[in-house]
């Protein structure tokens, strides 16, 4: 052998040399290929909805490692089954990878009652989703404030803080924003938006639509819907929390004066 290497020129032998790395590099990566199973990819099979023994069963059957990476709560999904998993179905992966499952919960965690007395009823719906509740029935009631008045669970009132299993349904009672009690409508006309804010809210009324919207709280009302009086010259009378509308300008206005004949001057 070693006469074989002596015997050859220099370049000859690190030409051979260079060749036969070349050859076991070649020989290594090859087995490594094969060993490791590179060009073996399988597509991960559904198992959302499952029970987690099942989807364990069908999963490891097909050479996947399964682990549970997280549980959840979902009022619409079967206890104990797989409601998320990663990587998603039908993708391609390699074999002996590892499969995440996020598990539906056995029992629905507690959570506390929000406050939602004195919310829009909108407002509390938006509230009541953020704490995964559901919005059971909702009950109306004459009020001045169209708000929510009573928040109730299991046919009782419910207090906030008091612990309530999650995905639990609620009543609501709200209010209608009129009441049974008939009132004088205010007469407007000549004071400022802000003023009559203040005079519609101390006689039991709400303001309706603002023209044009936006208006500033100095500017004057020329025009309201209901009028003060009706045709007859009597004051009007309307339910408790009904909306007033108003029309605003920059000036002052100036009532017209009308004759004992019902003209104009």
């Amino acid at each position: 052998m070693f006469k074989f290497i002596t015997g050859r020129p220099l370049w000859a032998n690190i030409l051979l040399g260079i060749g036969i790395l070349l050859l076991l590099f070649f020989i290594f990566f090859q087995s490594l290929s094969w060993i490791t199973r590179h060009d073996k990819t399988l597509a991960v099979p559904s198992v959302a909805g499952m029970s987690y023994d099942e989807a364990k069963k069908t999963l490891e059957a097909q050479g996947f490692e399964v682990e549970i990476q997280d549980t959840v709560f979902n009022d619409t999904a079967a206890l104990l089954s797989v409601v998320k998993q990663f990587p998603n179905a039908e993708t391609k992966v390699k074999m002996n990878r590892t499969v995440y499952l996020s598990i539906n919960r056995d029992a629905a965690p507690d959570i506390e009652m929000p406050n939602l007395i004195g919310l829009s009823l909108r407002a509390a719906q938006i509230t009541m989703q953020q704490q995964k509740l559901k919005l059971e029935d909702t009950l109306f009631v004459p009020d001045i404030a169209r708000s929510v008045k009573e928040q109730q669970y299991k046919g009782q009132p419910i207090k906030p803080g008091t612990k309530i299993p999650m995905g639990s349904g609620i009543v609501l009672v709200v209010g209608i924003g009129t009441g049974t009690e008939e009132l004088e409508v205010p007469d407007l006309f000549g004071v400022t938006l802000g003023e009559a804010k203040s005079i519609l809210e101390s006689s039991g009324l709400n303001i309706g639509i603002i023209m044009p919207a936006g208006a500033d709280p100095n500017q004057y009302v020329y025009k309201q819907a209901p009028d003060h009086l009706m045709p007859t010259g009597s004051v009007r009378r309307i339910r408790q929390g009904q909306l007033v509308d108003l029309w605003v300008q920059a000036e002052q206005p100036v009532r017209q004066r009308v004759d004992s004949a019902g003209v104009r001057p």
